[in-house]
């Protein structure tokens, strides 16, 4: 009996020693710390889906006669961005003047900067000018483009839901700094689906359709500062 007892006695550490109802107590805080530091943890948002406005860029044309010699070099400048528009977020609107942006939906730059190649690829495509090169760079232009984004947003005040695409265009004298011409140009394309997806296909195609507009704009303004020398 006394072995038995001092076996006992050796396996039972501070925890079984307690008594049952502060056992429980500790138990029960225990459980509390570890649901409350699960509580505090970040919880993991889910990844955005991302979206382009590749689908902007036409297939390139054929290459028709090369542009003469003394036709004028374009400097395109990085187009800049209303407030509100400078962002990567995909906006739209329920109301008029009340902008919301979707959730777990973005662009993967900001429409202005994805703008910048486009612009440039749509206006060389005119064959107009020797050259069209987008800034920084060294090459010094005869013209400048100026471009300003004022709205790229889904309205759904109507249905089917419709992208709006605004932007405002200079052609500038790069020597004398004088406005050739300006043009604010405004269209909408009508969302396959209601929802970012249909937006993002309709963003696509209402900018296609502003490019073509730029590059007749831009052929016009530099055949027009042509025929005043």
């Amino acid at each position: 009996m006394k072995a038995e007892m001092t076996v006992e006695m050796k396996t039972a550490g501070p925890w079984t020693s307690l008594p049952h109802g502060w056992r429980l107590s500790a138990v029960a805080l225990s459980l509390a710390l570890v649901y409350g530091c699960a509580a505090l943890a970040p919880a993991l948002a889910p990844h955005p889906h991302l979206y382009s406005l590749d689908g902007a860029r036409e297939a390139a044309p054929q290459k028709g006669t090369a542009a003469a010699a003394t036709a004028p070099t374009l400097i395109v400048s990085p187009p800049h961005a209303a407030a509100g528009f400078d962002s990567r977020r995909i906006m739209y609107v329920r109301q008029a003047g009340e902008l919301e942006y979707f959730a777990h939906n973005e662009w993967i730059d900001t429409p202005a900067r994805m703008l910048a190649p486009l612009i440039v690829a749509a206006v060389e495509s005119g064959g107009t000018f020797r050259a069209v090169v987008q800034t920084p760079s060294a090459v010094a232009g005869d013209m400048r483009l100026d471009t300003e984004v004022l709205r790229l947003q889904q309205d759904f005040g109507s249905s089917p839901s419709r992208v709006r695409f605004t932007l405002r265009a200079y052609m500038m004298d790069s020597k004398t700094r004088r406005v050739l011409a300006q043009r604010e140009f405004d269209e909408t394309a009508v969302a396959a689906s209601e929802d970012p997806y249909g937006g993002v296909v309709a963003a696509n195609s209402v900018v296609q359709i502003v490019l073509r507009q730029l590059a007749a704009f831009c052929t016009e303004a530099a055949r027009n500062a042509q025929m005043e020398k």
